[in-house]
C-alpha cells in the first residue's frame, strides 16, 4: 500500500500519525508541493485534482484524507473505527464537522492566508477582510468544539476513547500553533490537543510543519 503525501500537508499528517501509531505498513511517497510536483503530468495521472494525499493499492486509488483514513482503519480492523452503527456515525459526524466547518474558517480562512503566499489575498484590503471574517467564525467553531463536542468530561472527540476522528482533527486544530495561539480561551480543546501531542509519533509526524511555522514572523491575527 502506497500513500502519496507531503509532511507539511495538513490532510496528509492524520494518515501518517495513524499509520505510525498503529504500526501499519504503508509506503509514504513524497510529492514535493513546494516545487509544484503535484501539477506535473506524472502525478496528474495519479490524482487529477493535483492534491495530496492519494492512496494506491494495486489498481485501486483513493483520494480525500477522510476517506483514506477510514480505509486504513477498516483494512487494519482498528478499534479506533468501531463497527457499531451509532458509534461509527458519531465518528463520521465529527470528521465531517472538522472538514466542512472548522477547516474552512480556521485553516483556509485564517491560517493559510497568513502562512502561505499562494493563499494570501491580492490586496491588503481583501486580506484584512478575509482574516477578520475567518477569525470570528473560527472562534465560533472553537467555542463549539470546546463547550459541546469535547466539554469538561470527554477525553476525546467522541467520548473517553481515541478514534480516527481525533487522528483526523488534531492536525487541523494544531494549526493554531502557526498563528501563535495558546488556546487559552478554550481549555477543553487545549487539554484534548495536549493529549494528542503526547502520542509517541506526534513530534516526528509534525516536525516539518513545526519547523516551517517557527520560521514565520508575525504579527498574526489569532484566536
Amino acid at each position: 500500500m502506497k500513500i502519496y503525501y507531503h509532511p507539511a500537508s495538513t490532510t496528509s499528517r492524520p494518515l501518517v500519525l495513524f499509520a505510525s501509531e498503529n504500526g501499519l505498513k504503508v509506503d509514504f511517497q513524497l510529492v514535493d508541493l513546494f516545487t509544484g510536483e503535484h501539477y506535473q503530468p506524472p502525478y496528474e495521472k495519479i490524482n487529477p485534482n493535483h492534491l495530496v494525499p492519494t492512496l494506491e493499492e494495486g489498481d485501486f486509488r483513493l483520494t480525500e484524507s477522510s476517506a483514506i483514513l477510514k480505509y486504513l482503519a477498516d483494512s487494519s480492523d482498528s478499534p479506533a473505527y468501531p463497527k457499531d452503527l451509532k458509534a461509527r456515525a458519531r465518528i463520521n459526524e465529527r470528521m465531517d464537522w472538522i472538514n466542512t466547518q472548522l477547516n474552512r474558517d480556521l485553516a483556509y480562512g485564517l491560517v493559510y492566508p497568513q502562512a502561505f503566499p499562494s493563499h494570501k489575498r491580492p490586496s491588503d484590503e481583501a486580506q484584512k477582510a478575509t482574516l477578520a471574517w475567518a477569525k470570528e467564525r473560527a472562534a465560533g467553531w472553537l467555542k463549539v468544539l470546546d463547550g459541546h463536542i469535547i466539554g469538561p468530561k470527554n477525553a476525546y472527540l467522541c467520548g473517553d476513547r481515541i478514534t480516527i476522528a481525533d487522528y483526523y482533527g488534531a492536525p487541523f486544530v494544531a494549526l493554531v500553533d502557526v498563528i501563535r495561539s495558546d488556546l487559552a480561551g478554550y481549555p477543553n480543546v487545549r487539554r484534548w490537543l495536549g493529549s494528542m501531542k503526547a502520542l509517541k509519533s506526534w513530534a516526528r509526524t509534525n516536525e516539518v510543519m513545526d519547523g516551517f511555522a517557527g520560521s514565520l514572523k508575525g504579527p498574526f491575527e489569532t484566536v
